[in-house]
């Protein structure tokens, strides 16, 4: 049986049908759905194995980035979401869907909560320290001691797209993450886009299960996707798909 992975999407999201696609790409079977749909029936969660937040500018970016759609997430699919994760699915967020994660307490889920309550938000996302939006290309490398979502430690190239990817976090909080190897994927080379304290890029819950990143690794899934695919030798694929791929195949394992 493949996997099967749920792309939740809401107004303003814009790379649900990339995400989906990358999915499929590596043999998991991947459901576009609205929020307003699994908000009718919560339950249809039950039937995935992952779940997956895709970038855009959900409701607007209102407020702050995904501010609002991490609101309706937690007041109304709360404990969905939690079974799920506590089940031992899956969950990615990328770029808006990592500013959801993390705004919603699903990221880094350093404390635990008690039964029923809402995790605590123990970091942001916010604005970029340069105040502009920011779309280039990023060197990362990853950590993959902890996140299931990481293969291994190669720096690779992402593109990147937002103007609210500093992750900010108090002394204690960013230590924890270190020391819990829960920081996924570091900005390097110095292309760190946006001034996120100690160059983060992306980070786990303490599972390795639960995933949020900046980056679209959607965006590079064909070597043609890269902006100099002309000008270097050929790869079989683009850098994006090595995240979907290990994740699935922990999933199917």
């Amino acid at each position: 049986m493949k996997p099967k992975v749920l792309v939740l999407r809401a107004a303003g999201t814009n790379c649900d049908a990339e995400t989906a696609y990358a999915f499929e790409l590596v043999g998991a079977s991947a459901t576009v759905l609205h929020v307003n749909r699994l908000r009718e029936d919560p339950k249809a969660l039950r039937g995935y194995q992952a779940l997956a937040i895709p970038g855009g500018f959900s409701y607007g970016d209102d407020i702050a980035s995904g501010r609002i759609f991490a609101n309706e997430l937690m007041s109304v699919l709360r404990d969905e979401l939690l079974a799920l994760v506590d089940r031992g699915g899956f969950a990615i967020g990328i770029c808006n869907g990592f500013q959801v994660l993390v705004k919603a307490g699903l990221l880094p889920r350093l404390a635990t909560s008690p039964a029923g309550e809402r995790p605590p938000q123990e970091a942001t996302l916010t604005d970029n320290t340069s105040g502009v939006y920011r779309d280039c290309w990023v060197r990362v490398s990853g950590d993959p001691t902890v996140c299931q979502w990481i293969p291994d430690d190669l720096e690779i190239e992402l593109p990147v797209a937002h103007a609210e990817g500093r992750f900010a976090a108090s002394a204690g909080v960013i230590d924890a993450l270190g020391a819990n190897h829960q920081i996924a994927l570091r900005y390097t080379s110095g292309t760190n886009p946006n001034g996120s304290a100690a160059d983060i890029a992306g980070i786990c819950d303490r599972s390795g299960r639960i995933f949020g990143l900046m980056p679209h690794p959607e965006r590079f899934l064909r070597w043609e996707n890269h902006p100099r695919w002309t000008r270097e030798p050929r790869r079989r694929e683009g850098d994006g798909v090595r995240f979907f791929r290990h994740a699935i195949s922990r999933l199917a394992a």
